[in-house]
């Protein structure tokens, strides 16, 4: 299935004395050669599996990433490198209308537990992205209302739409392969190019505390294979509910279901606790590049972005940040003389979004909701106009970044070679014409038209609940409060509350707006936009539906298309995007990373998990 953007989570408040007082691993500046690296992330860990729409956030990804290794990752030239240990990917058929890749399992690589990996744990894949799976398992319809039975949010996307049938597994178990109905565009990125343990996924549903023998994983893993082929309902319903919060745990200790914690990855997780995630070596491994002399991997957990981080990193309690800092904080980082600091445009982008629709089975009737028609569209019209992007660009992101410019695109960013032509035709100009003076006094003349004593005497009488995440983030909380600011003069009592653990409740009803960072793990065809803007997309939670977009989503992801026609259809998209005024980019966000000039490989990288995508090439 397709990678999917991931949303970056924002902070608990925490001080330097705190953070240097719980890193238990720090060793002196003159120590012998180290093994351990130190890096703090702002999120708060929540799960195991970030492969749920609640658990979609940068710090669960970067832990699967440690301890999990599929058939490839991008390197920090946006160049695909496959895993050849592990597999291949193959294009075996070529028609219009019979596409087939087939997966080819190296015999060798096995799973923590010593399990051996084979076609068959690549199949949960599929259970993950098929809609027409999940009904013909009697499952509940991915697409519809209900929550799924396995909550990927993978769904709606080009696997989705493309695939016949089930995958195809050889007798020996060691190749799968898919039959799409057309000539997908990045099939290697749109098909399940990561193994899950399969095995450990059955154990667990039928309540197994313990590692089973080998003879019982290599069952658990037929049943699993005839559990799917054979579409029995129960144990899939079963198998469902552990994949979606069996494996939300925020501690894991010496009681923690040891299946919970297979994996194949270099690193296995040893603790977490609410200051920091412990991963060491895997003896097991043998599933990709050989691993590196870091043999413990420690992410420091819940850290303020800010002073708290760079005074640590210039104690050296910590080895590597980064993160979302503000302008006195790069100054810090540089100021640093044991530290490096690297300044990079990533792609992902800071962006406001308006609710138009429940996403969570409740009924919304908010003041952007779609079901108020006219009204609705044009109090968001109003909310997006009075919006201080150009605020919020000049105050808080060019004292970081002095070429930062308010996004005119999210199909496409600045420095991409269809950013100028894209934005200039996309109708963005809308929301960026004249100055916010002139913005805000014509976002105040359409709310007038239903409330007709808005702004007189500072009235406020549109109620918006905005939604930006933890405390702690001084950045964060400098936006929000030039948000209420700005919104006032248009009539909107904005209510911003922090909350922790925002990640999870995106699509809840409660919450008329939401600004954070989409962060994009891959670069395919259609800009891993699609994921947010479709019926059903595993990144729309807003509850957007416009045939418009679908039908453009719909040729992006059927097959291979001419840069001129991408850029066509990404036009046409974000054109209606902009005219149903819900979503809009506000900029791209600089990424600051600044590491122990010790440490030698860090190369961040463009997409998702920038900073360890080549973890392994890392040394002290």
């Amino acid at each position: 299935m397709k990678a999917r953007l991931n949303a970056r989570s924002v902070v608990a408040l925490a001080s330097a004395a705190a953070l240097a007082v719980t890193v238990a691993v720090a060793l002196p500046a003159n120590a012998a050669t180290r093994t351990t690296a130190i890096v703090v992330e702002s999120n708060t860990f929540t799960s195991l599996n970030s492969g749920t729409p609640a658990t979609n956030i940068v710090i669960n990804g970067d832990v699967s990433y440690l301890t999990g290794m599929g058939l490839y990752h991008y390197n920090d030239k946006l160049q695909i490198v496959p895993n050849t240990v592990l597999g291949s990917i193959k294009i075996t058929k070529n028609t219009a209308k019979d596409f087939q890749v087939t997966y080819a399992i190296k015999s060798g690589p096995v799973w923590s537990d010593g399990t051996p990996i084979n076609a068959i744990d690549f199949l949960l894949g599929h259970v993950l992205a098929s809609s027409a799976y999940a009904k013909k398992a009697g499952l509940p319809d991915p697409t519809g209302d209900a929550v799924p039975a396995f909550d990927s949010g993978a769904y709606t996307g080009v696997y989705d739409k493309h695939v016949v049938g089930i995958p195809k597994i050889s007798d020996d178990r060691r190749t799968l392969t898919i039959t799409y109905d057309s000539q997908i565009p990045d099939y290697i990125l749109n098909g399940v190019n990561a193994p899950f343990p399969v095995h450990a996924l059955e154990l667990l549903a039928a309540g197994k505390k313990a590692l089973g023998s080998a003879s019982e994983n290599a069952a658990a893993k037929e049943k699993f294979y005839d559990d799917v082929t054979s579409y029995n309902t129960a144990a899939l319903k079963k198998m469902g509910d552990v994949y979606n919060e069996g494996y939300n745990v925020t501690t894991v200790d010496a009681s923690t279901n040891p299946l919970l914690l297979v994996n194949n990855g270099i690193y296995k997780v040893e603790s977490v606790d609410a200051n920091q995630i412990k991963m060491v070596t895997n003896p097991k491994y043998n599933s990709g590049p050989a691993a590196g002399p870091i043999t413990t991997m420690v992410i420091k957990q819940g850290i303020a972005d800010g002073s708290p981080s760079a005074q640590a990193l210039a104690n050296k309690d910590i080895d590597v940040y980064q993160g979302q800092p503000t302008a006195d904080t790069v100054a810090q980082l540089k100021a640093i003389k044991s530290a490096s600091v690297i300044f990079d445009a990533a792609l992902e982008y800071e962006h406001i979004e308006l609710r138009v629709a429940a996403q969570d089975g409740k009924k919304y009737d908010g003041p952007f909701a779609a079901s108020s028609g006219q009204k609705g569209k044009d109090l968001r019209r109003a909310f997006l106009l009075a919006y201080p992007r150009e605020e919020i660009v000049n105050k808080i992101m060019k004292p970081i970044n002095p070429n930062a410019v308010v996004l005119g695109s999210t199909w496409t960013l600045p420095g991409t070679p269809a950013y100028d032509a894209v934005a200039a035709a996309n109708g963005s100009s809308y929301y960026a014409e004249g100055t916010q003076a002139e913005r805000t006094a014509k976002a105040l003349k359409i709310v007038r038209q239903y409330y007709p004593t808005a702004g007189v005497k500072g009235a406020t009488p549109i109620k918006v609940n905005l939604l930006w995440g933890s405390p702690g983030n001084a950045r964060r909380e400098a936006e929000a409060a030039l948000v209420i600011a700005a919104e006032k003069l248009a009539g909107f009592a904005v209510t911003a509350p922090a909350k922790k653990g925002w990640g999870g409740v995106l699509d809840s009803s409660d919450y008329d707006a939401h600004f954070f960072i989409f962060n994009q793990t891959a670069t395919p065809q259609d800009a891993q936009a699609c994921g947010t803007f479709q019926d059903g997309g595993g990144a729309n939670y807003t509850g957007y539906v416009n045939a418009k977009v679908e039908d453009a989503c719909k040729q992006l992801q059927a097959k291979t298309l001419p840069q001129s026609t991408i850029n066509r259809l990404q036009i046409v998209a974000e054109r209606q995007i902009n005219s149903d005024a819900f979503f809009l980019g506000i900029f791209q966000n600089p990424q600051v990373t600044a590491y122990n000039s010790e440490l030698k490989g860090i190369k961040p990288g463009k997409v998702s998990p920038s900073l360890f995508w080549n973890f392994w090439e890392w040394s002290f």
